[in-house]
């Protein structure tokens, strides 16, 4: 059983999260920015020295708009996403799902004015399509939309910064193992919003009010705030111990008329994560906790999610290998009927974080996964991995990505789901391009084969072009 992956610098450790707590004072000298996933986090203001407009099309990166303030800008950029998919199996062949092949397309084109120093407004019109896909669901398609659309505020006082934004945005937390992008899937999840953030020191404290964005594959521009969906945070940061991250968010998922296999109804749920993530000498480690209470129409909420990655680096020896192990749970429904949902909601994963192949569900589970990470060249990995899932309860179902349960498994069969084999390359060809292939193998437990179920193949190939 072989699996074989190059994920071109994309890989759930490395994709950028909402604006990270500084942990050192900026370089003494300005160089040229890094290109990031979230596009609106890069600042190409260092522009403004001639020296460093080297690219070809650097004009564009960098338009002035006063010819006194060099904060004061426009900058375009587009970023080209093309991956070629085939799912052998999706859901594991059960509710008469069968394979398919297609090619998942994502072009974004994204305005940044800057203002001055202070003020902003970023905008990225998006058209995302899949070709040849039998079955389309939300996540795979947009047609011609706006993704982001916002107006920000930035000041500083006395050494503190304030941050603000409302309209059209992302977030993503830490590995966004619940608060996410969702870069993994074709369409991104965006959500209309105010947001704030103060940064004093090694604290920093941001909240915002949301509603999801509503996706339509109907005509262009008809994307809509989900007046329906609400999701509402207030998170603390601190560094600790060093550079080492500390940090805890209580947050509030509203939901009108959500649907679970034991309760229905409008859904409140509360939410308490706690995170604690850094490295010492050649260990790094992320570690994360969170709780959830509330009601589910008249059933009530009590559920847990729980993740650790944690790795040794041998930096000394040739290949530069790491030994990680990932370990993740989270609570199923253990009595259905009783009037307490336990069925853990991970809200918005991100999908790269198991795999791309879509197979896990942060939910009603226990993962535990073993890997090795070499790198034989400059900008060249090379992960290898085996998974082993069971069911935290087996009166629950088994679930794949994001949370949907696989028909007939919930009450039926044993613990173990099965296990699964990983080989992930990744790979920039330079700084505007790099490639992925990712493939997975999975052998399923008898609780998905009495389902209806087999074992599952996943083959993705991606390329990725970003200016």
């Amino acid at each position: 059983m072989l699996l074989l992956s190059i994920s071109g610098l994309a890989h759930a450790q490395d994709i950028d999260t909402d604006e990270p707590l500084a942990a050192a004072p900026p370089p003494a000298h300005a160089t040229r920015p890094v290109i990031k996933s979230n596009r609106w986090q890069e600042d190409w203001s260092v522009l403004a020295d001639p020296a460093l407009r080297t690219g070809p099309l650097d004009g564009f990166k960098y338009i002035p708009i006063s010819p006194t303030d060099p904060h004061s800008y426009i900058s375009f950029g587009l970023t080209n996403r093309e991956r070629f998919e085939s799912n052998h199996a999706p859901n594991f062949g059960t509710g008469g799902s069968s394979g398919d092949s297609y090619l998942l397309q994502r072009l974004q084109l994204h305005a940044d004015v800057h203002f001055d120093a202070n003020w902003r407004f970023f905008a990225e019109l998006e058209d995302v399509r899949a070709f040849w896909k039998d079955q389309i669901s939300p996540v795979d398609q947009n047609i011609l939309d706006l993704r982001l659309a916002f107006l920000e505020y930035t000041n500083n006082f006395d050494g503190d910064t304030l941050k603000a934004r409302i309209g059209r945005q992302d977030f993503a937390f830490d590995l966004q193992r619940f608060v996410s992008s969702r870069d993994g899937p074709n369409v991104r999840q965006s959500f209309d919003a105010v947001w704030a953030d103060w940064e004093t020191g090694d604290w920093r404290i941001l909240g915002f009010i949301s509603h999801p964005v509503q996706y339509h594959d109907g005509e262009p521009f008809d994307d809509t705030s989900n007046d329906n969906f609400r999701f509402s945070t207030l998170r603390v940061e601190r560094h600790v111990f060093g550079g080492n991250e500390l940090s805890a968010y209580y947050a509030l998922f509203e939901r009108d008329n959500a649907h679970y296999l034991d309760a229905d109804g409008d859904e409140h749920r509360s939410v308490l994560d706690v995170r604690f993530a850094g490295s010492a000498d050649n260990v790094d480690w992320d570690l994360e906790a969170m709780g959830q209470a509330g009601t589910v129409g008249s059933s009530d909420i009590l559920a847990w999610g729980v993740g650790a990655r944690a790795g040794y680096t041998f930096a000394d020896i040739v290949w530069k290998p790491r030994l990680g192990l990932q370990a993740d749970a989270a609570s199923g429904d253990d009595n259905p009927g009783d009037g307490t949902l336990g069925t853990f909601n991970p809200m918005f994963p991100n999908g790269y974080y198991f795999s791309l192949a879509g197979y896990t569900g942060y939910t009603n589970l226990i993962h535990l996964k073993p890997s090795i990470t070499v790198s034989p060249i400059d900008k060249l990995t090379v992960m290898a991995a085996v998974a082993f899932q069971w069911r935290e309860t087996t009166n629950d179902a088994v679930y794949v990505q994001p949370n949907n349960p696989v028909n007939g498994t919930a009450g039926e069969g044993g613990a173990w789901t099965g296990m699964y084999e990983q080989l992930r390359i990744d790979y920039g060809f330079n700084a505007n391009l790099t490639g992925a292939i990712e493939a997975v193998h999975y052998d399923v437990g008898s609780a998905i084969r009495n389902a209806g179920g087999h074992d599952s193949d996943y083959l993705g190939v991606e390329l990725k072009f970003s200016w």
